[in-house]
């Protein structure tokens, strides 16, 4: 026992790096930065060796030898690099192959005025902004087979839900066009987390900048950054963009998912709204009647799991404090990517889904006629056109509500003398019965902006076309 401490370093060793920090350590860092950094790393070596050549740092034959060598590094089978104790990182390996190829004074020249802080930070951004702009693209490509099938539905009459219970009537492209605007939104917040990611930290160095004459403003141009993250000491000490882009992530990945939800109570048996195509669901290994939308589960599986890598992101981000820490770079950044390649699936996967599913019309009417959602227009009817006070009419409404479910009838069923004669003091003309009842009737008449009228419908849909 006592000499514990003694046979765990002779197996460990006391010098930096022990065997526990390479394995734990170490090593996956370095598997991370050359899955996820490698080429951005050569790009950032490529554009600052022509801005420190432009500025007159080095010298035009330097810089074309630093160039070539850059550039045969670079077509290294990157799955062949592994590991040693030899370099501390993918970085510090790739400065010692650069040494072997035109010495170390020459590639010691490439890190002129540029640090291992203002680089890493640029490489992360230039990934998220990558992973980002794919999300958007995906998103977009949804959307329109959203609007698409909203177009195809928008005289569809189906009910709405509130508090998960039949509420009124609407329609499947009325109901479609809501979940477009709420992606729509989405796409805004990734448009403006993109925009926050792709600014170029580079020439902040450590942390202070450089007394090299250095040129930030070219490396904004030629990484094809958006702009510059001018303060020195906010281009390093800064993890806003990945707050900001986990922020965005989790918000699409969220939002997704209650309409995933919903599409999954719509396409049960019991429900029967939608069908997906067979294309996208699976039989059960022992009920040869069944077919699971499992496209879907999986969908919505696949977005909690991406939403939780984005809350994991602003977790390790949470009380670190403000400027170089290990927190925000190599543990946390594997996160965010995978949280992006996963909703990038999500986003592919209901694509197909929403672009190829068939909707149950007649069966959605007649839900549309059940449980007495269109009992809303009684109390409209009498308040518009019999000039009984709003109130008072949403009491007779609900009243009759009450009397047709002691009947365990629908309203559909009930006569019009039987319901006159529960108003007593109003007597209800025939046509406005049989409006009242009528779910296409209750759609029709919603025509004031963002309704469920299928013309006003239509008007939403061209309006977000173009």
């Amino acid at each position: 026992m006592n000499r514990m401490k003694e046979q765990f370093e002779a197996a460990e060793g006391v010098e930096f790096p022990g065997k526990t920090y390479m394995d734990e350590l170490l090593k996956p860092v370095f598997d991370d930065q050359k899955k996820y950094l490698f080429e951005a790393m050569f790009k950032i070596h490529k554009a600052h060796t022509i801005m420190l050549m432009e500025q007159g740092i080095l010298t035009g034959d330097e810089c074309t030898e630093i160039l070539e060598a850059v550039k045969q590094v670079e077509c290294i089978d990157r799955t062949e690099l592994m590991y040693s104790s030899q370099h501390e990182d993918l970085f510090f390996l790739v400065e010692s192959r650069l040494g072997d190829l035109i010495g170390t004074d020459l590639a010691g020249k490439m890190h002129i005025a540029k640090s291992r802080n203002d680089m890493g930070e640029a490489m992360y951004r230039i990934v998220i902004r990558d992973y980002i702009e794919q999300v958007i693209i995906e998103a977009e490509q949804l959307n329109k087979a959203i609007l698409y099938q909203a177009e195809k539905h928008a005289e569809s009459i189906m009910p709405a839900h509130t508090h998960t219970q039949p509420a009124q009537p609407t329609t499947f492209g009325h109901y479609l066009v809501a979940i477009y605007d709420n992606l729509d939104r989405d796409i805004q917040r990734l448009k403006q987390a993109y925009a926050t990611v792709n600014k170029s930290p580079m020439g902040a160095a450590a942390i202070t900048t450089t007394g090299f004459p250095i040129n930030r403003e070219r490396m904004v141009e030629l990484l094809e950054f958006d702009g510059l993250i001018e303060n020195s000491y906010d281009a390093i000490g800064t993890g806003d963009y990945l707050i900001e882009a986990a922020q965005a992530l989790v918000s699409l990945m969220t939002n997704m998912g209650r309409w995933l939800q919903e599409l999954l109570r719509m396409a049960s048996k019991e429900v029967g709204l939608i069908k997906v195509s067979n294309a996208y669901v699976q039989i059960s290994s022992i009920m040869p009647q069944k077919r699971n939308p499992v496209s879907i589960e999986h969908s919505r599986a696949i977005a909690s799991s991406a939403a939780a890598e984005g809350l994991a992101v602003v977790h390790m981000i949470h009380n670190t404090p403000f400027g170089d820490i290990n927190d925000t770079e190599d543990d946390l950044q594997p996160h965010l990517y995978a949280g992006y390649q996963k909703a990038t699936r999500v986003l592919r996967l209901m694509r197909a889904v929403m672009l190829t599913l068939e909707f149950n019309k007649g069966r959605a009417y007649q839900q549309a006629r059940e449980n007495l959602i269109t009992i809303t227009e009684l109390a409209d009817v009498l308040a518009r056109d019999y000039r009984i006070s709003f109130r008072a009419a949403h009491k007779k409404a609900s009243a009759i509500a009450k009397n047709v479910e002691e009947a365990g009838k629908e309203l559909y069923e009930i006569s019009l003398s039987k319901v006159n004669e529960w108003l007593s003091d109003v007597q209800l003309k025939n046509e406005d019965w049989q409006a009242i009842i009528d779910p296409k009737q209750f759609v029709a008449r919603r025509s004031i902006t963002g309704g469920t009228n299928p013309d006003v419908v239509r008007g939403m849909i061209e309006k977000r076309k173009k």
